[in-house]
C-alpha cells in the first residue's frame, strides 16, 4: 500500500490527484476555508465513494440538509471503484457554511483520476492467478492458508544444455515457463496518465540472489520473454504498452529454503508521480511467496522406478542379483534402471549417493534428486544422468573437510506419516543417524542437516548410529507399508528376537543346525557354537542397548507404540568397537509396495528350511507382504552392506499438499 498521505483543497484553483481503485485517499477539509465557515458539505461524481471518519462520541453525523461541523476531528475519505476513462474524469466538490447563511462562502473542487495498479500472484493456491482482496504480503501455513509457492528451477528443459535451468539468466525453453509462478500486474488506467507516471517493479536485496522474473511479451519465441530482474538487477520500469491493461511475469526459484534462508521472497509494484522533484511513490503493492521445500518419500509410497548398478568384483558381476531385482520389479510392476559400470565406475553403493524426493507448487510437481557429498564412483551419475525435464537436482557440499561415513544417504530415511500427541506429520519426519548420545563421534555434516531441517515439512529426528562399522539407520531400521489402519510397521533388527529364536531351537533339538549352511565362502558355525560363544553374546547385547536406545526415540519421536514395531531377529558383531552384521542384514531390504526384497540370511536349516526366513515371514506375510529373499553374500553383504545399500527407489508423491499442514 502506498504511504498515507492527505490530498490538499485550494478555493482558489482545482486540485488533482491520482486514486488507486481500491486505496482510499484521506482529503483535508480543513487548511483552506473561507472566513467565518463552521460547517462543509461534501458531493461527488458518479464512481466516487465518500465517507467520513469521525469519532462518535464526539459528532454526530448530520441528518438531512444539515452539515458537518469544522470545529470537530471528522476527516473526509474518497475512493473509486472503477480505472477512469479519461483524465481527472471523477469530480469531488466540497461547499463551506457560515453560522447564518444558506450560500456556500467558497467551494472546493477535487478532480480524481482512477487507476488500477494491482500485482496478483497465486495467493489461494488454485494453480491460478485470480485477483485478490486480502493479504498478498503474507504466507500463511495450513487448509486455511493463503500465500504463493515457487519451483526451485532445478531441472534441465533443454537437452543442449548441461546444467541445471536456474544456472542460466535467460530462457533456456518455453517449457521453463511451467516450473515458473505466473505474476500478473494489472495497469488499467487513461494513457496519458503513465506520459507522467511510471511502474516500477521491485526486488529486496536480500531476495536478489533466491529468484529470477521473466516478463512475458506473447508470442511462442524464447525472445518474448525478457528476464527484468534477478542477480544483479533489483528493480525494473515497466514497459507499459498504450491500451494495455495487465502485463504477465513468471517468477523463478533459484535456491531451497536452508540454515541462512526461511524460504520467504517478496516482490512489489510502485506507482510513482515522475512530475515532483523528487518523485513521489503514491503506491506500492506488494506479493509474497514461500518457495517449495524438498519433500522424501517414505517407503510407504508405491515404487516408480528401482536403480541398481552392474558391478564387477573378485567373484565376478552382479549379474544374478541384477536378475534377481528385474524379477522383483516386474512383480512389483515397477521399472527397472541399471547403472552400467562406465557411469558408477564399479561404486555399487547407488542408495549412498543419492536420495529421491519431489518439489511441488498448486500448479506443477516434479522429482528433484539430492545428491549427498559422499562423492565416490557415482559421483556423476546424478547430476549428469538423473537431471533433465522435469527431473529435478540439489546437492549440498561439505566446507574445507571431506565427508564422514553418516554423510552417505544410507543414512538418512523418513518415516510414514505419523501423529504424534496433538502433533501431525502427514509428510512424516526424516531421520538421520548420529553419534548422539556419544560425545564426540561421527555425525552427518551440518550443512546437509541444515537443509532438511530447513525445509520445516518433515521435521528431522536424530538417532544413534555412530555404535555400527558403517554408521547408517538402514541397518537396524527400514519401515514397511501395511493394509490395516495404521498402514505401515516400523522393522527393528533384533539380537535378542534372534538368539531367543535359536534358543527355542535348540530346545527343540535342532543344536547342531549351522549358520552359512549352503554357502561356499564362509565356515558354519552351529546353533549351540552361536548360543555358547560369550562374545558374540556380549557384542550382541551392546547391539541390542544401542538398537533400545533408538527405540525409545523412535517411539517418542513418531508417536509408535509396542504393537506397531516388528522385530526382525538378527546377529551383529564387533570390529575394533564398532558393530556389523553377523548374517545378511534382513532390515536392509528394498521394499516395493507389498513385495519385500530381503538379503537372504543363510541361517540354520531346519526340516528343509531356513528357520530365520521362516520367522521373518511368520512376522510379515499375516500384515499383507511378500518376502522374497535374495542372496547378496557376495556381492554386498562381505563388502559391509546390503539389498537397501545397494538399491535406490524413486516413489510416487504424496497426495497430501505440503502446504495444507502446519510445521
Amino acid at each position: 500500500m502506498a504511504p498515507k498521505r492527505a490530498v490538499q483543497l485550494s478555493l482558489k484553483m482545482p486540485t488533482h490527484a491520482v486514486c488507486v481503485v481500491g486505496v482510499s485517499a484521506h482529503v483535508d477539509v480543513h487548511s483552506d476555508v473561507p472566513k467565518g465557515a463552521n460547517s462543509f458539505r461534501v458531493s461527488g461524481s458518479s464512481g466516487v465513494e465518500i465517507f467520513m471518519v469521525y469519532n462518535r462520541t464526539h459528532v454526530t453525523e448530520p441528518i438531512g440538509k444539515a452539515r458537518w461541523p469544522l470545529d470537530t476531528d471528522a476527516d473526509m475519505v474518497v475512493s473509486v471503484g472503477t480505472a477512469s476513462k479519461e483524465l481527472r474524469d471523477f469530480k469531488v466538490r466540497v461547499s463551506y457554511y457560515g453560522e447564518q447563511e444558506d450560500q456556500a462562502l467558497g467551494h472546493s473542487m477535487l478532480y480524481l483520476t482512477g487507476v488500477d495498479i494491482s500485482l496478483e500472484v497465486d495467493t489461494g493456491r488454485t494453480g491460478k492467478v485470480k485477483r485478490s482482496q486480502g493479504d498478498k504480503k503474507t504466507w500463511r501455513w495450513g487448509p486455511e492458508g493463503y500465500g504463493a509457492i515457487l519451483l526451485v528451477n532445478c531441472d534441465r528443459d533443454n537437452h543442449r544444455s548441461t546444467e541445471p535451468d536456474l544456472t542460466h539468466s535467460w530462457l533456456v525453453s518455453l517449457a521453463d515457463l511451467q516450473d515458473m509462478s505466473p505474476m500478473v500486474l494489472s495497469c488499467n488506467g487513461p494513457d496519458e496518465l503513465f506520459d507522467s507516471h511510471k511502474l516500477v517493479l521491485n526486488m529486496p536485496v536480500s531476495d536478489s540472489k533466491r529468484l529470477r522474473v521473466f516478463c512475458a511479451r506473447g508470442g511462442n519465441s524464447l525472445s518474448d520473454y525478457k528476464q527484468v530482474l534477478g542477480p544483479q538487477r533489483l528493480s525494473y520500469e515497466v514497459e507499459r504498452q498504450s491500451g494495455e491493461q495487465e502485463i504477465r511475469f513468471y517468477v523463478e526459484g533459484l535456491t531451497f529454503p536452508d540454515a541462512d534462508f526461511l524460504g520467504l521472497v517478496s516482490l512489489s509494484v510502485s506507482l510513482v508521480d515522475t512530475g515532483t522533484v523528487p518523485e513521489v511513490t503514491l503506491f506500492t503493492d506488494t506479493v509474497g511467496f514461500r518457495m517449495a521445500p524438498w519433500i522424501m518419500t517414505p517407503n510407504t509410497q508405491p515404487p516408480e522406478e528401482l536403480y541398481v548398478c552392474s558391478v564387477m568384483d573378485t567373484h565376478g558381476s552382479n549379474e544374478k542379483f541384477l536378475e534377481d531385482m528385474s524379477y522383483l520389479t516386474l512383480k512389483a510392476n515397477c521399472k527397472l534402471i541399471i547403472c552400467p559400470r562406465v557411469e558408477n565406475r564399479n561404486d555399487r553403493w547407488i542408495q549412498d549417493e543419492m536420495e529421491f524426493g519431489y518439489i511441488e507448487a498448486p500448479h506443477k510437481s516434479f522429482p528433484v534428486v539430492f545428491d549427498s557429498p559422499r562423492n565416490r564412483g557415482l559421483k556423476d551419475f546424478p547430476y549428469k544422468r538423473i537431471l533433465g525435464p522435469d527431473f529435478g537436482y540439489v546437492t549440498r557440499e561439505i566446507p574445507l573437510s571431506g565427508p564422514s561415513s553418516l554423510d552417505s544417504f544410507g543414512n538418512l530415511d523418513v518415516s510414514p506419516p505419523v501423529t504424534v500427541g496433538s502433533m501431525e506429520y502427514p509428510l512424516g519426519r526424516i531421520l538421520i543417524g548420529s553419534s548422539y548420545p556419544k560425545s564426540g563421534g561421527r555425525q552427518m555434516a551440518r550443512v546437509v542437516r541444515n537443509f532438511l531441517k530447513a525445509q520445516q515439512v518433515q521435521a528431522p529426528v536424530e538417532l544413534y548410529s555412530d555404535w555400527l562399522s558403517v554408521g547408517h539407520v538402514d541397518e537396524f531400521l527400514t519401515f514397511v507399508p501395511t493394509s490395516d489402519q495404521k498402514g505401515f510397521r516400523l522393522l527393528l533388527a533384533s539380537p535378542s528376537a534372534c538368539l531367543k529364536l535359536f534358543q527355542e531351537k535348540k530346545e527343540e533339538g535342532y543344536g547342531e543346525a549351522a549358520q552359512f549352511d549352503g554357502l561356499k565362502h564362509q565356515a558354519k558355525i552351529s546353533i549351540n557354537e552361536m548360543l555358547a560363544d560369550r562374545h558374540l553374546r556380549r557384542d550382541n547385547l551392546h547391539a541390542q542397548k544401542c538398537i533400545d536406545w533408538n527405540r525409545n526415540v523412535l517411539k517418542r519421536e513418531l508417536g509408535l507404540a509396542e504393537s506397531d514395531i516388528v522385530d526382525i531377529p538378527q546377529l551383529f558383531f564387533l570390529k575394533n568397537f564398532y558393530a556389523e552384521a553377523f548374517f545378511p542384514d534382513m532390515v536392509n531390504m528394498v521394499v516395493l509396495g507389498k513385495y519385500l526384497g530381503i538379503p537372504k540370511p543363510y541361517g540354520p536349516i531346519i526340516n528343509g528350511r531356513c528357520c530365520l526366513e521362516e520367522k521373518v515371514q511368520s512376522l510379515l506375510e499375516p500384515l499383507g507382504l511378500h518376502c522374497i529373499f535374495i542372496d547378496d553374500y557376495l556381492s554386498y553383504h562381505e563388502l559391509q552392506g546390503e539389498i537397501h545399500c545397494g538399491t535406490n527407489v524413486r516413489r510416487k508423491p504424496f497426495p497430501f499438499k505440503w502446504w495444507n499442514m502446519v510445521p
